[in-house]
């Protein structure tokens, strides 16, 4: 077992390509199609490309506060790439390439973005939560499906993610104390990126890792190297596997980095320095896998060129179209916070309507 070889306390970390995208850990390599493989990277790929157009829109005053994600392509790709359409994924705010490889489309993430409630009614074969921006939050609502699974005798897997601030939250210690006791089929991804927005990792814990954290709720865990999509696909079937198995949960932290900002209010300039990211940068999850890829035959550079002119195309006509679609009706603020609207919420939307009118006159 990986987690067996890798423990935390030894300091070791799971790694399988190097920065350059050769094999270091041949025994180690998953079993991964080579159709799945390609699926994955276009995935990666697709991501940094709505990525990067999202920030420049926001920019551009053409959509709210947004949560960047590049350089954190592998760990999000990779942990929900080894789990089943019928499994769960339950997301922080930053998981876009776990959101786009379960099936959440391009027009509902720039929807969510854009701040109207469709954004987050995803299809019926979607098993994914809403995004959750209060830190760590989502973790106890995780391991509720997990108990749930458990007793409903599914063959459910529950993915969940968070941040490296989020672990220093009451919420995660309680999720994964309830995921242990219960034994619930639970996968947490710890996506440690370095920053709880501007507070640095090591400001965090006095932990030598987050991995090692499921040593005091007697859990697997294990460290990978998060810009390694091999090695996060790897320790994340392991625990997947294990937990559909009954064996319980697992915590899974990926060392990654955040290149961009923490969000559009952020400016990381104040608290990192330039030096620190160009190092990162030598280390691009997308880059690595890409190299990995073109060594096997399974890609190539002009390949890769005339997929990112589709996906620039696809990102711009899914824009075009949120943008056009106008405002969000005011009664979706109100209607979307229970099943049906109470009449406390009734009376603030009915007020709220004849107050604006009022302005208009």
């Amino acid at each position: 077992m990986l987690t067996d070889s890798y423990n935390p306390l030894e300091g070791k970390m799971l790694s399988i390509l190097d920065k350059d995208g050769k094999i270091i850990n041949k025994d180690l390599v998953p079993d991964i199609s080579d159709d799945e493989l390609v699926h994955m990277y276009k995935t990666m790929l697709l991501t940094r490309i709505l990525d990067i157009k999202s920030l420049q829109y926001q920019r551009q005053g053409r959509m709210l506060t947004y949560a960047p994600n590049q350089g954190q392509e592998a760990t999000q790709v990779g942990s929900i790439a080894a789990s089943e359409k019928k499994d769960w994924l339950v997301p922080a705010f930053r998981e876009l390439g776990a959101w786009l490889y379960k099936g959440v489309t391009i027009e509902q993430i720039f929807l969510y973005w854009y701040g109207n409630e469709l954004g987050s009614k995803f299809p019926e074969d979607v098993n994914m939560l809403p995004i959750c921006v209060p830190i760590a939050s989502q973790l106890p609502h995780a391991v509720g499906i997990g108990m749930a699974s458990n007793i409903k005798g599914e063959d459910v897997v529950t993915i969940a993610y968070v941040g490296d601030g989020g672990t220093s939250q009451g919420e995660f210690s309680e999720a994964v104390n309830f995921a242990g006791v219960f034994n619930t089929p639970t996968v947490f991804i710890i996506s440690n990126n370095q920053y709880a927005i501007s507070v640095p990792r090591e400001a965090q814990t006095k932990a030598k890792t987050l991995a090692q954290k499921a040593i005091a709720f007697e859990i697997p865990g294990i460290q990978v190297d998060g810009n390694d999509i091999l090695a996060v696909y790897a320790a994340a079937k392991e625990a997947v596997d294990r937990a559909r198995n009954g064996g319980g949960p697992t915590l899974i932290e990926c060392v990654t980095y955040r290149l961009g900002p923490h969000t559009t209010s952020d400016d990381p300039t104040i608290y990192r320095e330039d030096s620190e990211v160009e190092h990162w940068k030598e280390k691009d999850p997308i880059t690595r896998f890409k190299n990995y890829l073109i060594k096997k035959k399974l890609w190539n550079e002009e390949m890769d060129e005339k997929q990112k002119e589709e996906y620039n195309t696809l990102v711009n006509n899914n824009f075009k179209k949120v943008e056009e679609s106008g405002l969000v009706p005011l009664e979706d603020i109100f209607k979307y916070n229970y099943e049906e609207m109470p009449e406390n919420l009734e009376i603030q939307y009915r007020d709220y309507v004849k107050y604006l009118r009022e302005e208009v006159k």
